[in-house]
């Protein structure tokens, strides 16, 4: 893995926020909610339902500006998003309800999904909503016929084949799995193992900035 950082409550008028750095790759995640669903016809009488905006903002590449607009990319990114955090969060628990998930890449340089799914995740824990377990978003690819983890963009540009992948590390679950490329069995079975291990380690550095930040607002309101 590159570096890592995370911290968690970094957008104050959102209900839970964090932000997540793979390197250089950088997203931010606000989350709003529980909150009545409008219109009103929209919403599930057993379930809530949970919207998620995936967005890079137009300095966030080394390429040319990137049109604000959303890309055919951008929306297929918001969907793979939020059908990998479903399977963590108790959706059953918000009826007639709606939680908002908005991710924005200030910084791009590879595993930008991944890096999103994690801020995401963490976002939602930090604005108090029911979750079976955290989701750890890792990336996995085939390069030189080497696979490595936590690509970076000249790995995931040149490479052979990459792995997104969304795991529980309490629950060991897999909630987010898109294969591209070529793999043998062998490989492939090689990544899955590599993912897992790059997951409980960000989740050892996820479960220490909440608890970071709850440990210090307790000091605050207790004094001690």
């Amino acid at each position: 893995m590159r570096e890592v950082k995370i911290s968690v409550g970094v957008v104050s008028n959102a209900d839970g926020s964090a932000m997540v750095s793979y390197g250089t790759t950088t997203a931010v995640a606000a989350v709003y909610g529980p909150r009545e669903m409008h219109p009103r016809h929209l919403s599930l009488p057993d379930r809530g339902v949970m919207r998620v905006r995936y967005h890079m903002a137009p300095f966030s590449t080394k390429d040319e500006r990137k049109s604000p607009t959303p890309s055919r990319r951008e929306i297929e990114i918001s969907k793979v998003l939020r059908e990998a955090l479903e399977p963590a969060i108790m959706l059953e628990q918000y009826p007639r309800s709606r939680i908002d998930v908005f991710v924005e890449i200030l910084q791009a340089d590879g595993s930008t999904r991944v890096a999103s799914l994690t801020a995401a995740s963490l976002a939602l824990a930090d604005a108090g909503i029911y979750m079976r377990d955290l989701v750890i978003g890792v990336s996995v690819g085939l390069v030189d016929g080497t696979v490595v983890l936590d690509l970076n963009g000249l790995e995931d540009q040149y490479g052979e084949g990459d792995l997104p992948v969304g795991y529980m590390p309490n629950l060991k679950r897999f909630t987010l799995l898109q294969l591209d490329g070529a793999w043998t069995r062998e490989a492939f079975l090689q990544a899955l193992n590599l993912a897992v291990r790059g997951a409980e380690h960000v989740y050892q550095i996820a479960r220490d900035a909440l608890k970071t930040k709850y440990t210090s607002i307790a000091e605050e309101i207790y004094g001690r």
